[in-house]
This record gives C-alpha cells, structure tokens and sequence, in this order.
C-alpha cells in the first residue's frame, strides 16, 4: 500500500461502515441461531476493512462499538453467545495487523495468539454450557467421553484448529486489503 495520508474523517467513515456492516452480521448470526458462527466470520471480515488502510484506532473503535451496538440492539439477552467474539474473534484481525505492523516474531505471535485462543474457548465451554456438555443428555456415555475429556478437546483440539484459522484469517486480511485498496479517497 502507498503512503498516502488520509483524512481524519475518511477514517471515520470507514470505520463507522465497517463497525455498521459488523453489528448487522453479528445480530443477523445471533438472531438466528444457526448462522452464530457465520455471523461471527462475516463480522471479522468487516472489522478488517479499517484495517486495510492502517486504521488501527478505527479499527479498535470499530469493534468497540461492533461490540456495544450488538448487545444494546438485543444480544444483552444471551450475552453468553457473543463471548467468542469479545473476548478473541473480534481482536484478532486487529492483532495480526499490529503483529505486522511492528513486525512481531511471527512463531512468539503465534503461540500467544494460539494461548489466548485456548482460553477463551474454555471460557466458552463455562459460561455457555456450564461447564457440563450435554446438559439433560449428560448421562449419555457419548457426553460423560466428551466431559471427562474436555480440556484435551478444548487445549489439543483447539490448538489443532487455531494454526489454519491463523492462516487463513492473514490471507482473508490480503483479500480485504486488495479490495479496499481501489477506494482512492
């Protein structure tokens, strides 16, 4: 990217879209149930567009009020469900860019980022199924597997899956960029 100089309020405004286009996907997912997760990834796409330009305290600003929009407009009401998204989804992509901006050990990076990832799947798993998978099925033998081991699913298993999400958040960032690249404000 070249290194012109934009405006305060093109920053602002790129924001504001990208915070707007958030808070519709994220209560879009939430809203019906089955499309969480895509919700989810459509809302950290948007989060991405700031970035694209080095936005980075419109990038933040933009996901604080993703943040705050999204419970005001009716997820206050199963707050549980937008944890993912606070505590790691949402941060991520702003992450990786100060990661490359000030040019982070890429492998330190990482295993912070694949730690911080483990930990909020776990409180995941506490606050949205307290603790117990299953709930009223808890006593089938498939869940009592599940439960017994958890933490291997959630530390192991998460871990397993963080590195290709890592991967391929980066090169969803690329695409972003090459797209928002063409608005010559």
């Amino acid at each position: 990217m070249g290194k012109r100089k934009y405006t305060r309020s093109f920053e602002i405004a790129l924001s504001a879209i990208s915070c707007a286009v958030a808070v519709l996907c994220l209560l879009f997912g939430f809203f019906s149930d089955i499309l969480l997760a895509t919700g989810y990834l459509f809302g950290i796409i948007a989060l991405m567009i700031p970035l694209s330009k080095q936005f980075y305290l419109g990038g933040f600003l933009a996901y604080a009020g993703t943040v705050i929009l999204a419970i005001v407009l009716g997820a206050a009401a199963r707050f549980w469900d937008l944890v993912p998204f606070i505590m790691f989804l949402g941060l991520h992509p702003l992450i990786n860019a100060i990661q490359v901006r000030f040019k982070i050990n890429r492998w330190l990076a990482l295993a912070v980022k694949t730690v911080w990832f483990d930990f909020t799947l776990w409180v995941a798993y506490i606050l949205i199924f307290g603790g117990v998978l299953g709930g009223n099925s808890s006593g089938n033998a498939f869940y009592e597997f599940v439960n017994r081991y958890i933490y291997w699913f959630i530390f192991v298993g998460g871990t397993l899956i963080f590195f290709p999400y890592d991967y391929l958040v980066f090169k969803m960032q690329g695409t972003v960029d090459k797209i928002i690249y063409r608005i010559k404000k």
